[in-house]
C-alpha cells in the first residue's frame, strides 16, 4: 500500500502517542493535515544545515516567498529541528547512532500517524572518504560495521539483535544517474562504514586516547577499502536498519 509500517503492537493500546523529542503528538497536533502529503524526507546532522537545505528546496521548487522565514516545526524542543518545503521534510538528527535512532523512531511514527504513502528518505551529510577524491559524493549501497559486515547490532534487554543494513539499490542507481547532471562533484556508489566513535573507532590518531600505531591504522583502512568501503561516518547502519524494517525507501 506504500504506507509506513510500525512494528510495535503496544502503540495500538496507547490513548496518545507523544513524539517527545519532536515536540509533536497525536492529540496535540493534526498529523495527517500537517504531514500527510509529504513525499520526501531528508535528514542530516546539523540543524543549521537542514534549515539551509529546506531553504534551498523552497527555491528549487519555486514556492511562494524566499524561504528565509521557514519555521522550525520542532521549535518547542532543542533536540532536533524540522522544516518543510512543499512535499519535502528536512530534519536534523544530531551525531551518532543513539541520536539518529531516537529521531528515526519518532519520525517513522509521525509518518505512520500522518498516513503518508510512498515515502523516500535520504540521509545527507559529511563523512570521511577512503581512497577517493576529496569532495566526492558517496551513495551508499550497504552500510557495514567496523568488521565490514552488513549488519547493525543492538542490545535489546539482554539480547543482541542483528538487523540488515541493505539500502534501496534502485534508488542508489537513480541518484547516481541524477548526479551526471551535476559536474561539480565526483559521485560513486560504495559501502559506508558506520562506527560508534569519531576518534579511535574511525582509526584517527588525534583523540584523547589512541591504542594503535599509524602502521596498524593504515593496514586496517586498506582492508576496509578492499572490502568495498568508500567512506566512514556514524549513522548509516541505524538508518538503513530502521528504514528497511519499516518499509521506507531509503538511501544515505
Amino acid at each position: 500500500t506504500g504506507l509506513v509500517h510500525v512494528k510495535n503492537p503496544h502503540l495500538d493500546s496507547m490513548e496518545e502517542d507523544v513524539l517527545y523529542h519532536l515536540d509533536l503528538g497525536t492529540k496535540t497536533h493534526n498529523l495527517p493535515a500537517m504531514f500527510g502529503d509529504i513525499k520526501f524526507v531528508c535528514v542530516g546532522g546539523s540543524p543549521n544545515r537542514m534549515r539551509a537545505f529546506a531553504q534551498f528546496m523552497h527555491r528549487e521548487l519555486g514556492l511562494t516567498g524566499d524561504g528565509e522565514d521557514l519555521a522550525d516545526i520542532c521549535a518547542g524542543t532543542d533536540r532536533y529541528a524540522m522544516y518543510r518545503a512543499g512535499p519535502v521534510l528536512s530534519i536534523s538528527h544530531g551525531m551518532g547512532i543513539p541520536s539518529i535512532s531516537i529521531m528515526l523512531h519518532e519520525l517513522i511514527k509521525l509518518l505512520h500517524h500522518a498516513k503518508c504513502r510512498d515515502i523516500t528518505i535520504i540521509r545527507i551529510g559529511t563523512s570521511g572518504g577512503l581512497g577517493i577524491e576529496a569532495g566526492s559524493v558517496v551513495i551508499t549501497d550497504t552500510a557495514v560495521d567496523s568488521s565490514f559486515k552488513p549488519r547493525f547490532e543492538q542490545v535489546v534487554l539482554d539480547d543482541v539483535v542483528v538487523r540488515s543494513t541493505e539500502l534501496d539499490k534502485d534508488l542508489a542507481v537513480e541518484l547516481l544517474t541524477c548526479s551526471k547532471e551535476i559536474s561539480n562533484f565526483p559521485t560513486l556508489i560504495g559501502h559506508t562504514m558506520c562506527t560508534y566513535d569519531f576518534y579511535e573507532g574511525q582509526a584517527r590518531l588525534d583523540g584523547a586516547l589512541c591504542s594503535f600505531s599509524s602502521e596498524k591504522k593504515l593496514e586496517y583502512l586498506k582492508r576496509a577499502y578492499d572490502a568495498g568501503v568508500r567512506n566512514i561516518e556514524m549513522e548509516s547502519a541505524a538508518f538503513a536498519a530502521l528504514c528497511g524494517l519499516c518499509g521506507l525507501k531509503g538511501e544515505s
